[in-house]
């Protein structure tokens, strides 16, 4: 079994007085999450546990700054999230999720850093939080500032979902299904409940029904099958993420350099 990092530095115990100097030049990582529902079987933290813990294992191996997670998101939408229907999701509107990104990025920028990570954890962030980072104008914003964003199931290669997944659904349908339910079993065994419910219609990518059928579209918020969830499994995926994350880093994103 791999272990965890235990020395990751987290930008939140800086002080005022030190953390100018120790954010310049330096690489940060930060962790987009959400509150939303993930059916009977898990937290509404997924979203914001998941890509947190990847985030410190990649801030650890490129000796990065950790920043506190962004713990709400975008509206949960049917066909990706199982949508208002189920109660415990606190979101942004889509307008005010760009804002908040672009804001807290624009503070950031005045510290200077060399490097920034940004490491997505639910699906429905994803276009706003690019729209956000390209709509700070980073070339003027963060002029000395190398910066890759990703959610991190774009992350996991194809060949190793056909090895490891052979029924998956898509990762639209991936809502509280196997992958996410593995790897709170990993990384939070403890918040994860006994309940295995799946889903054997999963929706379409790319499509919006109104009215809906909510019981058609999800069992409990469920999208997709939670069959063959495993706390291996998890660790599988979770380190087969972070591993292609840190290759990214250190080839430069496949950036042509001047």
């Amino acid at each position: 079994m791999r272990h965890r990092a235990l020395n990751v530095r987290h930008y939140g115990d800086l002080t005022s007085s030190e953390v100018t100097e120790a954010v310049e030049g330096a690489t940060l990582v930060w962790a987009i999450g959400g509150l939303e529902q993930h059916g009977p079987h898990l937290p509404l933290s997924v979203d914001r546990d998941i890509p947190q813990a990847m985030g410190a294992e990649i801030a650890a191996a490129t000796d990065g700054l950790l920043l506190p997670a962004l713990p709400v998101s975008a509206r949960s939408l049917p066909q990706s999230g199982g949508g208002l229907h189920f109660p415990g999701t606190v979101y942004l509107r889509g307008t005010s999720m760009i804002n908040a990104v672009a804001d807290c990025l624009t503070a950031l920028a005045r510290l200077r850093p060399g490097r920034l990570i940004v490491v997505n954890g639910h699906y429905e962030n994803e276009g706003l939080l690019f729209e956000a980072i390209d709509g700070c104008r980073p070339t003027e914003t963060f002029p000395g500032t190398e910066i890759l964003a990703f959610s991190w199931w774009s992350l996991a290669q194809d060949s190793w979902v056909a090895e490891h997944l052979p029924e998956f659904p898509g990762w639209h349908a991936e809502h509280a299904g196997i992958t996410e339910t593995s790897l709170m079993m990993y990384l939070r065994p403890d918040v994860v409940r006994p309940e295995r419910p799946g889903h054997d219609t999963p929706p379409m990518a790319g499509v919006y029904v109104h009215p809906l059928d909510v019981q058609r579209m999800s069992n409990d918020g469920v999208l997709s099958s939670t069959a063959g969830a495993s706390a291996e499994l998890g660790e599988r995926l979770f380190w087969h993420v972070v591993d292609g994350a840190c290759d990214m880093v250190r080839s430069g994103y496949g950036v042509r350099r001047a």
